[in-house]
């Protein structure tokens, strides 16, 4: 009961803030994202198991000059065309590894490619969906990510008997899945029914872009920490891990969520 008690009070206060920095300004929205790629980070230095502090200084820097230049062009400092310098930071890792005694070139490339592909790319996008279409459809995604999330892990213990993918998250169940998928599509709907703004065929697209994508962030977050030997990436929030363990699913399903609403 404590725990549970710990886990709902954290997760209200993650929320709160989370509102509070889409809502306040576009600047308070990018210092929220730019804690996350700091923080996010450091847990992916800890999840791949990196002692080297040059690395973990490389990565971070890496990681928030991606971030920056794309942040600063979604707050219109910067013109579109400064997003050409984010190409020159990706043959960095090369660089280091050609010029420093390391010998371990997988260990430097996937934590430098992890942090700016995984963690900046998305947080970007982030802003970016903001200034084009609105902090409701920001809050929307969040929204049927959380719902995916939360009614997948209740119809999974009530229900779950069959392993989703048993040799990277044993707790996950085909039921659970579907009762996500289930109450994400029928809210969804439910949404766009009273919400104008909102057309019904790009709301199950989005509801099945949350449940697919949001699921398959989950699980490649599991994977990571699976082979790091660890529970959670983190100790951040209380009853909840850290900050890839809160915001794994929104930051792989940013990219394809930017994606549809771009085609459609």
């Amino acid at each position: 009961m404590r725990e549970l008690l710990i886990r709902t009070l954290s997760g209200a206060v993650l929320v709160a803030v989370i509102i509070a920095g889409v809502l306040l300004s576009p600047w308070s929205m990018a210092a929220l994202a730019l804690l996350i790629v700091v923080v996010g980070t450091y847990e992916m230095c800890r999840l791949q198991q990196i002692e080297n502090k040059w690395l973990l200084f490389l990565g971070a820097l890496l990681a928030i000059g991606c971030f920056a230049i794309a942040a600063l062009v979604a707050l219109n400092v910067l013109s579109p065309r400064f997003l050409n310098l984010e190409m020159l930071l990706f043959i960095m890792p090369f660089l280091v590894a050609l010029f420093t005694t390391t010998k371990d070139f997988k260990s430097i490339a996937a934590f430098t490619f992890g942090s700016m592909v995984y963690l900046s790319l998305p947080c970007a996008l982030m802003l970016f969906l903001r200034s084009f279409y609105g902090y409701k459809m920001l809050f929307l995604v969040f929204a049927l990510l959380w719902v995916n999330d939360i009614f997948a892990y209740l119809s999974g213990r009530l229900l779950g008997k069959h392993k989703l993918f048993v040799r990277v998250s044993p707790g996950k169940t085909i039921e659970g899945s579907l009762g996500g998928l289930l109450f994400t599509i029928g809210g969804v709907m439910l949404f766009s029914h009273y919400a104008p703004w909102l057309p019904m065929r790009t709301a199950i697209g989005l509801g099945l872009i949350a449940v697919v994508f949001g699921t398959l962030g989950d699980l490649c977050e599991s994977l990571l920490k699976r082979q790091a030997g660890v529970k959670d990436s983190g100790k951040l929030i209380p009853g909840h891990g850290g900050i890839l363990d809160r915001f794994d699913s929104v930051l792989f399903a940013i990219p394809f969520v930017f994606v549809y609403l771009l085609l459609v």
